[in-house]
């Protein structure tokens, strides 16, 4: 199995007043999401009980997991890891000023197991690149060392107690990027929309570029 990531050519804008530049940025190919009865019925085959065991086990380990998650427990997921709440918040020198308004949102703060983050790390990513026309130019089987991020880790790019690393508390919705992944919606990806690559295939462009 391999994860499909698709590089799309896009223009990016580092400031509003920029005329832009045309950057491939990647971001995952996503499939169909999967129904909760699908998981359900899956889990039932393979575990060798019910459709309705296996849904009444679902639904009572939700419940617990939202009622011990909100009274501030980190919470194990089964073959997953762990979930808990947390916040992003902004920061006041003076005690006084302390307030819930402060608090700019709450999150869902999931850690995952070591076994699934191997999982990943171990995971082939294949690349598939689209001009601006949206032509295939070049399919590419990454050979990144398979790096996950850490949740806890806050020194790389993972999330603290209150949600970021910055005074406010801040930090950008897409947290992954590179220094050049401002200005668009998915962030992420390099200046030339590269990476280590390893094995790669190159396509005749189809048209020019626009």
């Amino acid at each position: 199995m391999a994860l499909k990531v698709k590089a799309v050519e896009r223009k990016v804008k580092f400031k509003k007043e920029d005329e832009g530049v045309w950057r491939y940025v990647m971001q995952p190919e996503l499939y169909i999401a999967l129904s909760q009865a699908k998981v359900i019925r899956e889990a039932a085959l393979r575990s060798g009980v019910s459709q309705g065991v296996m849904k009444a086990c679902w639904d009572a380990a939700g419940e617990v997991i939202k009622a011990w998650a909100t009274e501030g427990h980190s919470v194990a997921l089964p073959g997953l890891g762990s979930m808990r709440f947390g916040l992003r918040a902004k920061s006041v020198e003076n005690v006084n000023d302390v307030k819930t308004s402060l608090i700019t949102s709450r999150r869902i703060i999931f850690t995952p197991a070591v076994d699934l983050k191997d999982e990943l790390a171990g995971t082939a990513i294949q690349i598939t690149c689209y001009d601006r026309n949206g032509e295939i130019v070049r399919r590419v089987t990454s050979t990144d060392p398979g790096t996950v991020e850490d949740p806890e880790d806050t020194e790389n790019g993972g999330s603290t107690e209150n949600g970021g690393g910055t005074e406010n508390g801040g930090g950008t919705e897409n947290s992954g990027g590179t220094e050049n992944s401002g200005g668009t919606e998915n962030g992420g990806g390099t200046q030339n929309g590269g990476g280590n690559t390893g094995d790669d295939e190159e396509i005749p462009a189809q048209g020019g570029n626009g």
